[in-house]
C-alpha cells in the first residue's frame, strides 16, 4: 500500500470519526433536552397537585398539544346543531374542542347491535364526553374502550332488566339505546340527557382510578367530596334539595347517581340551578373546572 493510499484513508477515517461525533453530541443534546422537559413537567405537577389540594381548585395550564387535529366538515356540522356549547366558544378554544372530538373518535370502538354505526353517534357521544371534561386537562378517560349501540331498550344480564344505558367497568364500555340518546338531546332543559348520565359514571370510575396523579382528577374528586360533606352538615340544605323535587328522585339512590344526576341538572340547566342553589352549583362549577359562557 501506497503512502498516499494510507493517508487518504486516514483523512476518510478523520471525517468519519469527525462525523460520529457530531452525530453523537446532537444525541447527548437532544437528550438532555428531553430529561429537562421531563423534569420540569414533573415539577410543573408537583406544585400544581399542591396548589389544587391546599390553595386552589384550579390547573395552572388545560390544553397543552404538540400537534392539534381537526375534524371535516361534516363532524364540524353535526357539532354545531348539537352543541350550543362549542358554538359559543372562540375560534381557539373551538379547535381545542375539534382536537379532543377528533381523538376520542379515533382511539375508541364504535359498535351496532341490530344498528349501523354513524358519523352523527361517534360524534355525539364524543363530543358529550369532551364538554363534560373540557375544564379539565385529563379528558383521555380510560375507563372506556368501547361504546356499544342499540336502536333502543335492550336486555341487560347485569341485573336482568331493560336499560336505556349502561357503563360497563369491566368490559370498559359504555352501552346506549340511540333513541334515548337522541331524546336526551331533543329537549335540552329538563335535565334527561343519557349520554352525560352514563358518561358521568366512567368519568368518575377512571378518575378515583388516577387520583393520585392527575390534578384533573383532584379537582373533580375533591370537590365533590366537599359538596357531599357541604350537604351533610347542613341538614337544612340538604332537606331543602330533597323537598325541592329539583332533582329528580333517582338522585338520591346512592353516591354515584346523585353524582350523575347533579351533573345532567348543572348541565342542562344552569342558570336556574345557580338561582336555586348557588352553593351547590358553585361546587359542581368548580369540579368540572366550567368558566365558559352559559355557566
Amino acid at each position: 500500500m501506497s503512502v498516499g493510499f494510507q493517508i487518504l484513508l486516514l483523512i476518510q477515517s478523520d471525517k468519519f470519526t469527525e462525523r460520529e461525533d457530531v452525530i453523537a453530541n446532537y444525541f447527548l443534546i437532544f437528550g438532555a433536552c428531553l430529561m429537562l422537559i421531563f423534569f420540569m413537567w414533573r415539577l410543573l405537577y408537583f406544585f400544581e397537585m399542591a396548589y389544587v389540594e391546599y390553595f386552589n381548585k384550579k390547573l395552572f395550564v388545560n390544553h397543552v398539544y404538540f400537534r392539534k387535529r381537526k375534524l371535516i366538515k361534516s363532524q364540524k356540522a353535526i357539532l354545531r346543531k348539537n352543541f350550543k356549547f362549542y358554538q359559543k366558544l372562540s375560534l381557539k378554544h373551538q379547535s381545542y374542542f375539534e382536537h379532543r372530538v377528533h381523538q376520542f373518535i379515533n382511539r375508541r370502538e364504535f359498535l351496532g347491535n341490530n344498528i349501523e354505526v354513524t358519523e352523527e353517534m361517534r360524534v355525539i357521544i364524543s363530543a358529550t364526553l369532551v364538554k363534560l371534561t373540557f375544564g379539565l386537562r385529563d379528558y383521555n378517560i380510560k375507563s372506556v374502550e368501547r361504546i356499544i349501540f342499540y336502536p333502543e331498550k335492550f336486555y341487560s344480564r347485569t341485573n336482568e332488566a331493560y336499560h336505556k344505558g349502561e357503563f360497563n367497568l369491566g368490559l370498559k364500555a359504555l352501552v346506549f339505546s340511540w333513541e334515548d340518546v337522541l331524546h336526551g338531546y331533543e329537549i335540552q332543559d329538563d335535565n334527561l340527557n343519557l349520554a352525560i348520565h352514563e358518561l358521568t359514571h366512567a368519568i368518575h370510575f377512571y378518575y378515583m382510578g388516577v387520583r393520585r396523579r392527575s390534578t384533573s382528577a383532584a379537582i373533580f374528586l375533591d370537590t365533590f367530596v366537599e359538596l357531599t360533606n357541604m350537604l351533610d352538615n347542613k341538614p337544612e340544605l340538604k332537606t331543602k334539595l330533597v323537598q325541592s323535587n329539583f332533582l329528580r328522585a333517582y338522585a338520591f339512590t346512592n353516591q354515584f347517581e346523585f353524582l350523575s344526576v347533579i351533573i345532567e341538572t348543572f348541565i342542562e340547566s344552569p342558570q336556574l340551578f345557580k338561582t336555586e342553589f348557588p352553593s351547590i352549583y358553585s361546587k359542581v362549577k368548580t369540579m368540572l373546572g366550567f368558566n365558559f359562557s352559559g355557566y
